[in-house]
């Protein structure tokens, strides 16, 4: 039975949720942005006043008796150490959102900041062995370690209480202009207590009974809907200090990335389309090729062990290539472990890797599950062919399917092809393509050294989630991550 996007729309949401007060809310949301720095202050004072204690107790007293003098490391020097301590949690917790306390799922606060934790203290012990030159004792910084994470487990779930307590699931209305909001709704419904869609309306309602509608609800979703229109909403959301939330149409990530110009007095904004500037692709050609030289030192032992097991497990090659698309529409031979039966596509077939696909062999599924089978582009790499971040490089085949339904999907073309990005990062096994393009754009549109350095990090705090290493579904339609796809050519 055919459904309206209405009608699906309400059985995903709180269709009996009653409209709140709003003014007990937009008071208590003046002081949220303190309340919460409040809370995450409570753990930077832990986390700093634990590598104190630990630093008085068991290092620094060594360093004065046996190294270096006591005068060396007076309050000064202490407390420039602890200061540089406070920086590195302040750094490693926003770029994983470890201070993000009812944005994000309570498992998803601790499993950020015990990964920033274990950074730090590894960077730190490291440190401590410098000034001490010579391997310190990792007992104390194992120690706080552990007592680190402890904390940070009931810091999280007391955090996330008093989050609720004083700020509930906000009362929202969405306002759609086609199915696309249907996907979205089932998104934003599986964070409840974040998010209550309690009404749909269709964009083309009478623009007064919209008004009236948006006046009863604490927030508002555009999706999909027309410029002119949406325009119109987002202006009486404004004058009413209403909070919105949009899905972006390619045209909106492209205005973002815009320069602001003040020559005259009207405003202007430029939109230069042209990819990466020529210092920004030397700088990042320099730091490609330097961080891959620098990785294929430990990944060397790693590629050799991986081979052999290939090699032992059926028989067939170690390696496989395939056409894919980089910068300019330019075709490369993308270097990879085979983790995949010979000849996965002999029907000639391009065909994405399912869940669960029986042509993913029992040393496949070990590989791609820690992306070793990924390891074989730093040749890529070296090569100029791809970069370290930036879209994922596509099959010419697939992408010719793409551009069928959305012309648009060759704006990836515009920097090189690259191993991770915003997609891999914050897509899932079922990103729709078009996320996935919105997504590339952004990154290019937003390019800047330290927007690569952040999207490494977070690629490493994805890298053992399960869900970033699953193939499509059957029922999904479109390309998935192209690392999850099939394999032809071999070496």
């Amino acid at each position: 039975m055919y459904l309206s996007p209405e009608s699906e729309i309400n059985i995903f949401s709180k269709v009996n949720c009653k409209i709140m007060e709003v003014k007990k809310r937009r008071k208590r949301e003046k002081y949220k942005r303190f309340i919460m720095s409040l809370i995450s202050m409570v753990l930077v004072g832990f986390l700093v006043g634990s590598y104190a204690f630990i630093w008085q107790k068991y290092y620094n007293v060594w360093l004065a008796s046996d190294r270096i003098q006591a005068a060396y490391f007076g309050w000064k020097g202490n407390l420039l150490i602890f200061v540089i301590y406070a920086i590195l949690i302040f750094l490693f917790s926003r770029i994983y959102n470890g201070f993000r306390i009812g944005l994000l799922r309570v498992s998803d606060i601790i499993y950020s900041q015990s990964l920033s934790v274990l950074f730090i203290n590894f960077i730190t012990y490291l440190q401590i062995c410098l000034l001490e030159r010579d391997i310190a004792r990792p007992g104390p910084i194992i120690g706080k370690t552990a007592a680190d994470i402890i904390f940070i487990i009931i810091w999280a779930l007391i955090g996330n209480r008093i989050y609720f307590k004083l700020y509930a699931a906000r009362k929202m209305i969405i306002i759609y202009g086609s199915r696309q909001a249907v996907p979205l709704v089932k998104k934003m419904s599986q964070r409840d207590d974040q998010f209550m869609i309690c009404r749909a309306v269709k964009c083309d309602e009478d623009p007064d009974v919209i008004a009236a509608l948006i006046s009863e609800y604490d927030s508002v979703i555009i999706c999909d809907v027309p410029s002119e229109k949406k325009n119109d909403i987002l202006k009486l959301c404004f004058a009413n200090s209403k909070r919105v939330y949009i899905t972006p149409k390619l045209s909106d990530i492209i205005i973002r990335g815009a320069e602001q110009i003040h020559l005259f007095d009207t405003p202007l904004l430029v939109c230069r389309n042209s990819g990466l500037s020529a210092e920004s692709a030397i700088i990042k050609r320099i730091f490609d090729f330097t961080l891959a030289l620098i990785g294929l030192i430990p990944a060397l032992p790693i590629m050799l062990v991986t081979a052999v097991c290939i090699k032992l497990c059926d028989g067939g090659p170690v390696f496989y290539t395939q056409d894919r698309l980089t910068i300019g529409g330019r075709i490369f031979k993308v270097y990879k472990f085979r983790s995949m039966v010979v000849d996965a596509e002999k029907d000639g077939k391009a065909r994405l890797a399912e869940e669960n696909d029986s042509r993913i062999t029992p040393v496949g599924k070990v590989i791609r599950m820690l992306r070793i089978d990924e390891l074989p582009q730093i040749f890529n790499i070296l090569k100029g062919d791809m970069s370290i971040v930036g879209p994922r490089p596509e099959r010419p085949e697939i992408a010719a399917e793409n551009e069928k339904t959305m012309p648009e999907f060759r704006y990836r073309l515009k920097v090189k092809a690259g191993l991770t990005g915003y997609a891999q990062v914050l897509g899932k096994y079922n990103t729709t393509p078009y996320d996935k393009l919105r997504l590339d754009l952004m990154y290019i549109e937003q390019y800047s050294f330290l927007l690569d350095l952040k999207l490494i990090l977070m690629t490493i705090k994805i890298l053992f989630l399960p869900e970033s290493t699953e193939g499509v579904k059957e029922t999904d339609t479109g390309t998935a991550e192209d690392s999850r796809s099939a394999e032809t050519s071999k070496l």
